[in-house]
């Protein structure tokens, strides 16, 4: 990615969202709109395709806090139609601001003429790639690649392996990744000798850009592989056996070093990360790493206590409900969650909930009503209290 690309492309407009935007909601927006442009869900779309790559190079500036940081210092350096005298080894640090077309008069245009129809915007990418020349664009790490997978509970509190396709750009089998056509070799870029730039002089300024021959590579591909075109590379489907570790988490994402989009030059390949997402079950929740259960008791259980049976993953328990117990109250079964890292487990919070009938038989009231005339009502005169000075 060059830095005509970073001065050219509004990458916060391409994933909708203000200059100010939050890294959080940088990553939700770029989640969302690779899920909408996915290949896989817009098969022969060239439109879709194209839009899914230009939201992964956004989100692969963007997303990273160091090149987001260095993205916006160039934009509004170049935006600001001026830069100081001493930013690039002319002058002294903290010179007075000029327009740059006072260099070459004429402005954009003029510049374009004395350097023999090179673009400007080309040759300003040079300037702000680092005052020393642009560097030779050698080996170099391939991008991250992202997916989500949806876990049963069952899976993701007990750990699960299960195979990830994915559809994403590999190396060309053919060529191994040289772009040559079986049996020939790249060679040496005749213009910039394999440097991959090229240097202009103007004055007291030295202009480097990327060689126009071999695009930056510094090697030209005479006879291109009919497999990839001379790219090096294809589009593959590609199917790995992903281990997600017991207890992963909803929302956990798990990075799988070097398994993303291969490097180009013999460049390492990025990383890939899946996002899991855990279905929720019908009757445990979970809290860290402790199993949550709710379970209905009747008034009468929770008066006179009971044993109660109640579901672990691993079977069924037996809790003692005391009597007396109140609506709400949580019992632990130690040792029944979520088992950890380390070895150890997390625990079974099992919260009774005192269920109270929505109809009675006549025997039911009757019985209910000398029940109620044999206990103490509830405390309340602290309410009543408050009633008092308030009235």
């Amino acid at each position: 990615m060059s830095s005509k690309d970073w001065i050219e492309k509004d990458y916060y407009a391409v994933l909708g969202v203000p200059k100010a935007a939050s890294a959080d909601d940088i990553k939700k927006s770029y989640r969302k709109l690779a899920r909408e442009s996915h290949p896989d869900h817009n098969p022969g779309d060239p439109r879709a395709e194209e839009r899914f790559k230009a939201v992964s190079e956004a989100y692969a500036v963007l997303g990273d806090e160091a090149k987001r940081r260095e993205y916006d210092e160039m934009r509004s350096l170049f935006g600001s139609g001026a830069f100081r005298r001493g930013a690039r080894g002319g002058g002294q640090p903290g010179g007075m601001p000029f327009d740059v077309s006072d260099l070459f008069g004429g402005g954009a245009a003029g510049a374009d003429r004395r350097f023999g129809g090179a673009g400007f915007q080309d040759l300003f990418s040079s300037i702000f790639s680092g005052g020393g020349g642009a560097a030779p664009r050698g080996p170099s790490r391939g991008r991250d690649v992202e997916a989500e997978v949806a876990l049963d509970f069952d899976d993701a509190v007990r750990g699960v392996t299960l195979p990830l396709t994915l559809r994403a750009p590999g190396v060309c089998d053919t060529c191994h990744g040289s772009g040559a056509k079986p049996g020939t070799q790249p060679r040496a870029c005749p213009v910039c000798h394999g440097a991959g730039v090229t240097t202009r002089n103007q004055g007291s300024f030295s202009f480097s850009e990327p060689c126009r021959n071999c695009q930056g590579v510094g090697t030209i591909v005479e006879e291109k592989c009919p497999e990839c075109q001379g790219t090096g590379g294809v589009t593959k489907t590609r199917t790995l056996n992903v281990r997600f570790p017991a207890g992963v988490a909803d929302g956990q994402r798990i990075r799988l070093a070097g398994r993303g989009e291969p490097g180009e030059r013999g460049g390492p390949a990025g990383d890939l990360y899946v996002h899991v997402k855990v279905r929720p079950d019908d009757v445990f929740g979970r809290s860290g790493d402790d199993l949550t259960l709710t379970v209905p008791i009747t008034f009468a259980e929770a008066v006179l206590g009971t044993d109660l049976r109640v579901p672990t993953l691993d079977g069924a328990v037996i809790l003692r409900v005391p009597p007396g117990t109140p609506s709400g109250r949580v019992l632990r079964a130690r040792g029944k969650g979520v088992v950890r890292k380390d070895g150890r487990a997390g625990d079974l919070l099992v919260t009774l909930d005192v269920a109270v009938p929505a109809t009675l038989s006549d025997e039911a009231r009757a019985a209910l009503e000398t029940f109620a005339a044999q206990t103490p009502p509830a405390a309340r005169e602290h309410l009543d209290a408050r009633v008092r000075r308030v009235s």
